[in-house]
């Protein structure tokens, strides 16, 4: 676990127990169920170390994980709140126009027409339907297509048209 802040992925954060064979609960961070049947190992932060993966799947909707050593219901609950991570390297691919939303943050955001800096990105918040990127100042934009016109994490920058009076709805 010896590498930079930046160097890791959360991809789910635990939740409670599970069962009395040490399964635990997680929010998944991921829109890809399909990324935790693959997983032998992640890092728990929070817990600090490298844990083996037994299983992990689905219960209505859940995502359940079933770590290697952790047995009971006392050693599940010790996990609790702990960020699932992975290696920055281990993130699953990518179909065409999707983003990671740390990709997005720290992105400079753009006026499409006039070349203004309208600021970075600062956050993600989730809003429904299309996530909303968090400018510096407050300013919420929401991801959607109809507005974030270009994006492009390698250069760090999201070229937007927004609509006619955003700014002053929602500054804080």
């Amino acid at each position: 676990m010896n590498q930079p802040e930046g160097a890791w992925v959360t991809i789910a954060v635990l939740g409670k127990t599970r069962g009395n064979r040490g399964e635990i609960t997680a929010v998944s961070f991921s829109s890809k169920p399909e990324r935790f049947q693959a997983l032998k190992e992640v890092y728990l932060f929070g817990a600090g170390r490298r844990f083996e993966v037994e299983s992990t799947w689905f219960h209505m909707g859940t995502l359940v994980f079933k770590f290697h050593g952790v047995d009971t219901i006392s050693d599940a609950e010790l996990l609790f709140g702990a960020e699932v991570r992975v290696p920055a390297g281990e993130r699953v691919p990518l179909e065409e126009n999707e983003f990671f939303q740390s990709d997005l943050i720290g992105c400079e955001v753009f006026d499409a027409i006039s070349g203004a800096r309208v600021g970075c990105v600062t956050a993600w918040e989730d809003g429904g339907g299309h996530g909303l990127l968090v400018v510096d100042g407050g300013l919420l934009i929401p991801f959607a297509r109809s507005i974030c016109k270009q994006i492009d994490p390698a250069t760090r920058r999201i070229a937007v048209e927004l609509p006619a009076g955003l700014k002053d709805l929602n500054r804080t």
